[in-house]
């Protein structure tokens, strides 16, 4: 292969874009999420059951459905810049809607449509940094990326604990969130279309010389990729044919495993975030500001986990324990919940190692797709385990609204909790990748830190 970035390049892409895809992210997690914040105060001022609430934020998912394949393959056959853009706009307008409803089917309307609007923003984002990032460095540039999980929930929770308490305009405090929350992504859906470049080819913010040894790294590993598609036996007629990938990617058996990790860490972990500051109201009898506030505890302790384990991941060039361990302690530390329910301090504890754990495995799962496949087959993967994963995106809430509704307590809930994450930690473990990365540890030529 010709020679590799220097340590320099690699620098100058990852502050280049990753600051930039952590800080969108943020606002997209904001607009996601800030339904669990908003359900404080909104079935009171609405009338609105648990069940209401529960089946309006996995309705979000169903519209999720419909653009993850196709948004993943508009970002490797056309723009991610453009695409991007037009997403954030999208969510934007939907979640400012969101602060003017007032009847239940005006609820589930907007949070399908909040659906359709962002779908194809997180797949997209993981093929546009195949584009940029070797594999040696994934783990580590996706955990960057990701980090704006905990983070937007960690800074939703500060937001919402100052907004929920007023009353501006005639407009209740959780209207002022969506409203206030949704004219961000509008402002940066616009500045994307500028920002963002979307091959190094086209980056006039490299020299010459560093872009042609970008794209030479990027060719080298995606020529590694099919030829050990070859030798595996799997056909590789017309391997840059959108219906060869589509195909290729359902018909995987470590994709199809990946997915089923993803939809039951979906199922698991949307279910325990929405109800999240609900349970803790209940436990403690705190206020709402209060509550949104310990809320944000486990993510800020997700945050540091994450981070570590991506590093670890690329540092080592394993992925499979990487993505399985956590998962397993996330689903071990769950079943104290299940058969009793501690006082606020151990609840609140138990809930940090549970979403510190399910956080820890996202780096080194999503380096995972494009080691399997590459090309148009790793877009169609990704797309295709992120669409998989909204149905367990959806029945998480409205299944824990219902368990909770039926039982009064959330203590049944936490089945689904441990349950989801131990049985993807076992599937996660069956995968075969057709070789690790190369540690970064035995690399010369690739940044350390």
């Amino acid at each position: 292969m010709d020679k590799l970035p220097s340590p320099a390049t690699r620098r100058k892409v990852a502050t280049r874009l990753l600051p930039y895809l952590f800080f969108i992210y943020v606002i997209a997690w904001l607009d996601r999420m800030n339904i669990s914040a908003a359900a404080l105060e909104m079935p009171h001022d609405l009338g609105f059951s648990p069940e209401v609430i529960g089946l309006g934020s996995g309705i979000f998912f169903l519209g999720y459905l419909t653009l993850e394949i196709p948004g993943a393959l508009i970002v490797e056959r056309w723009s991610a810049r453009k695409w991007i853009a037009r997403i954030m706009v999208s969510w934007g307008a939907v979640t400012v809607w969101m602060a003017f409803i007032h009847t239940a089917h005006q609820f589930y309307l907007v949070r399908f449509l909040l659906g359709v609007a962002e779908a194809g923003f997180f797949p997209g984002v993981i093929v546009y940094l195949t584009h940029w990032f070797p594999r040696e460095q994934r783990a580590r540039s996706i955990a960057r990326f990701m980090a704006a999980v905990p983070v937007s929930y960690v800074a939703g929770s500060a937001i919402a604990g100052a907004l929920l308490p007023v009353q501006w305009l005639g407009l209740q405090g959780w209207r002022w969130l969506f409203l206030l929350e949704g004219c961000p992504a509008i402002l940066f859906g616009i500045v994307t279309w500028f920002y963002l470049t979307d091959r190094p080819s086209q980056a006039k913010w490299l020299t010459a010389e560093e872009r042609a040894a970008i794209e030479a790294e990027v060719a080298e590993e995606r020529r590694q990729v099919r030829a050990a598609t070859v030798a595996s036996g799997r056909s590789l007629d017309n391997p840059h044919s959108i219906l060869h990938g589509l195909r290729t990617a359902l018909t995987n058996r470590n994709i199809l495993l990946l997915a089923a990790t993803w939809t039951l860490t979906s199922l698991a972990g949307y279910g325990i975030s929405t109800w999240l500051p609900t349970m803790l109201k209940q436990l403690s009898g705190y206020s709402s500001v209060t509550v949104t506030l310990l809320s944000a505890l486990p993510y800020a302790a997700s945050l540091v986990a994450m981070l570590m384990n991506g590093r670890h991941s690329d540092w080592t060039g394993e992925r499979r324990l990487h993505a399985s361990l956590p998962l397993l302690v996330a689903g071990v530390s769950a079943v104290p919940l299940i058969f009793y329910s501690p006082g606020i301090a151990i609840s609140l504890a138990l809930v940090v190692l549970i979403i510190s754990f399910q956080n820890a495995y996202l780096p080194a799962f999503w380096a995972m797709p494009s080691a399997v496949l590459g090309d148009t087959a790793a877009a169609s993967a990704i797309g295709f385990i992120n669409s998989i994963a909204m149905v367990g995106s959806a029945a998480g809430p409205a299944l824990m609204g219902y368990l909770r509704q039926s039982s009064h307590s959330f203590q049944s809930s936490f089945i689904v909790v441990a349950a989801g994450y131990v049985l993807a930690g076992i599937f996660v473990l069956q995968v075969r990748l057709p070789g690790t990365s190369q540690p970064v540890s035995q690399r010369t030529n690739i940044e350390s830190k």
